[in-house]
């Protein structure tokens, strides 16, 4: 499923190139760990990978880095009660994004969310009750959830515990950004933090 739905970029060609320095100076792996590595390339949301085959990925030991350090929620048991991806129709991400709410004052405020990729063949995956539920706990620590249908056509969905109705509320999108650069994404989620420390203190 991760194969299909995700996207990648060929960002920066030496991102790769950092990442295994950084990974081999750190202990985690060997220089030999990353011989003939392809690099990132590519591949728009939602369409197959060129390597995926019905057995698995046709050039595994040799996947990409974007490959290699992307993980999801579900294989890191982050998931609630939601089934395996392949079966679910959708996919967890481990890295988080954020939207940027406009209030009536004009006040712009970066809130954190959790980013759902929905399988193409299954667009109503999503409204399962599994992922609702862990949603609604999610909310609760101020993080809404964006399902993404491929890299433009989203809903945003602000659970019951972070709107004063108490309800569910979802927000259709035909032309959301790109998703952003991971320095961007940092920046961004550093903002949320910092104002969830503020409103702490």
């Amino acid at each position: 499923m991760c194969c299909r739905v995700l996207p990648m970029k060929r960002d920066d060609p030496q991102r790769g190139f950092k990442i295994a320095a950084g990974m081999i100076k750190a202990g985690l792996a060997r220089p030999s760990d990353f011989d003939g590595v392809l690099p990132d390339f590519d591949k728009p949301a939602g369409e197959r990978c060129q390597h995926q085959r019905h057995d698995g990925c046709q050039v595994y030991a040799l996947r990409p880095m974007g490959c290699r350090y992307w993980n999801c929620r579900w294989l890191v048991d982050e998931a609630g009660d939601t089934s395996r991806p392949d079966r679910a129709g959708y996919v967890i991400d481990v890295m988080p994004d954020l939207i940027t709410v406009v209030g009536e004052d004009g006040e712009r405020t970066n809130v954190e969310v959790i980013q759902i990729w929905v399988d193409p063949k299954r667009p109503d995956a999503w409204r399962d009750n599994a992922l609702f539920d862990y949603l609604e706990r999610r909310g609760s620590e101020g993080k809404a959830a964006l399902i993404r249908f491929n890299s433009s056509d989203a809903v945003t969905l602000l659970p019951p515990s972070m709107s004063a109705d108490r309800r569910w509320h979802e927000i259709a999108h035909d032309s959301v950004r790109p998703e952003r650069t991971a320095e961007e994404r940092f920046e961004g989620l550093a903002q949320c933090y910092r104002g969830k420390l503020e409103g702490t203190s």
